[in-house]
């Protein structure tokens, strides 16, 4: 079932030709003329809309009077990539479903401090991001498209019920790193060779399509946009940092869970298009191949520091902007430090480096921050004998998911982009999401006192 982990060679230079070959195919000679390129893919993005469950996917067809190149590549792709893979266990996504679920508003404060703040780590993955959402300035963008992917792909069924949403987003989400490639290329990633650097533009516009296409990119120097090793390396900040921030807050789980875990997430790379042989099994694995990747990105900024010391770094201005997105949130001033403190604890000294968070913070919230830590350890592990189910690591972490959730995830004022099939499920999950279920019942009335400055929206209205 799980592959010998291979020594890493350079997956910088592969994307994913199935992917690829289906926008090419879509987008033809556009490339060269911006006029005919935009209006294409906004043709292609209407069918997408289309693409709700995973059962609508079965003998999919676009639309009558849909352009004929794009039906046809669209259709093709979805027969070919549509399937989950032969080795792929249901009872493991089961499994890591209930995980999920169970770990709950927990699952939402280490996205913020710990799976996004080392998706930010590899340069060139954040020059991407930057340049495809301009998130120093738009930092809420990048946590609802990242939250539009992970609820249909991991509540109940979502990777293996035909009324579930994990595979058709996930076909979306692969579409979409493949057009991405092609705008910063102009042009499919076999027609730019990697002795052709594409020169930047001006925008011609304000739009991300503009902005893409106007970025430029030196696949001489970082290899294809959204390659291989980018895309390995964002799945294990979803599964591996995941659990390791788990560990890190002592509330670890059993081999067994963490490798079913990393399982359901696996299965979602194959449909993203991910290489098996760049897939982690186990804690090990995942732990070595995050420390190759993260530093062969570092060598690779090294390096191109030598050669303009005034290049600026995309990393900092992306980090600084989610962690004051979260300070927002805490009401009062001593505690607004808390997501950096928090981010540095669950990510290292390393990463807090890259990522530009080592900048002083007052010695008070410093002190208190760590007294509560050691504190909250203390007592977990204490009380834990004698009450299973206790930990105020639990419930301060999931009071700060709460409150971040509420604030940018359950807004109806601006519902995540997600068909209405869908929305009513992620809706219905947060809301469960809003109990402790695990927690002994004195420790729900506790959680739900400290949750209530941040009271959930109101019913979505229809």
């Amino acid at each position: 079932m799980k592959p010998d982990a291979p020594q890493l060679l350079n997956p910088a230079l592969r994307a994913d030709p199935a992917a690829d070959h289906a926008v090419a195919r879509m987008l033809g000679d556009s490339a060269a003329d911006p006029a005919r390129l935009f209006p294409r893919i906004n043709r292609i993005n209407a069918e997408l809309a289309r693409w709700d469950t995973n059962g609508s996917l079965q003998g999919w067809r676009a639309s009558p009077g849909a352009d004929p190149a794009i039906a046809a590549a669209l259709e093709d792709y979805v027969r070919s990539c549509s399937q989950l893979p032969e080795w792929a266990d249901k009872a493991c996504i089961a499994r890591a479903e209930k995980l999920f679920m169970d770990m709950s508003m927990l699952s939402c404060t280490l996205l913020f401090c710990s799976s996004l703040p080392e998706c930010y780590i590899l340069p060139d993955l954040s020059a991407v991001l930057q340049a495809a959402g301009q998130l120093e300035l738009h930092t809420d963008y990048r946590v609802r498209s990242t939250a539009a992917m992970i609820f249909p792909v991991m509540m109940r069924g979502g990777l293996t019920d035909p009324g579930g949403g994990g595979v058709a987003q996930a076909l979306k989400v692969r579409l979409i790193h493949a057009t991405i490639r092609h705008l910063i290329l102009r042009g499919a990633p076999g027609d730019s060779p990697a002795a052709c650097p594409v020169a930047p533009l001006a925008p011609a516009g304000h739009g991300l399509h503009h902005v893409l296409y106007a970025h430029g990119w030196d696949s001489r120097r970082d290899g294809l946009p959204c390659n291989q090793e980018e895309l390995a390396y964002t799945l294990l900040t979803f599964h591996y940092a995941f659990l390791r921030g788990l560990r890190r807050l002592g509330l670890g789980l059993p081999r067994e869970d963490e490798e079913a875990y990393l399982h359901a997430w696996n299965v979602l790379g194959h449909l993203i298009g991910i290489e098996r042989e760049l897939m982690a099994w186990t804690m090990e694995d995942a732990s070595a191949r995050f420390q190759v990747l993260q530093a062969r990105g570092r060598a690779a900024w090294d390096a191109r520091l030598a050669a303009d010391p005034h290049e600026a770094d995309p990393r900092p201005p992306l980090a600084a902007a989610l962690m004051q997105a979260m300070a927002n949130e805490l009401p009062l001033r001593i505690l607004k430090p808390f997501p950096i403190l928090l981010t540095r604890y669950l990510c290292g000294k390393q990463a807090s480096r890259d990522l530009g968070l080592t900048k002083r913070v007052s010695l008070l919230s410093r002190a208190l921050f760590a007294l509560g830590l050691g504190t909250v350890r203390l007592i977990d592990a204490l009380v834990r004998i004698f009450v299973p189910g206790f930990s105020i690591s639990r419930l301060l972490t999931r009071v700060a998911g709460y409150r971040l959730t509420t604030r940018f995830l359950m807004d109806q004022t601006r519902p995540l982009k997600l068909p209405e099939a869908l929305l009513g499920q992620v809706d219905e999950a947060m809301q469960c999401w809003c109990e402790d279920h695990k927690a002994p019942a004195f420790m729900k009335r506790l959680e739900a006192r400290l949750a209530r400055p941040a009271p959930p929206p109101e019913t979505r209205q229809a």
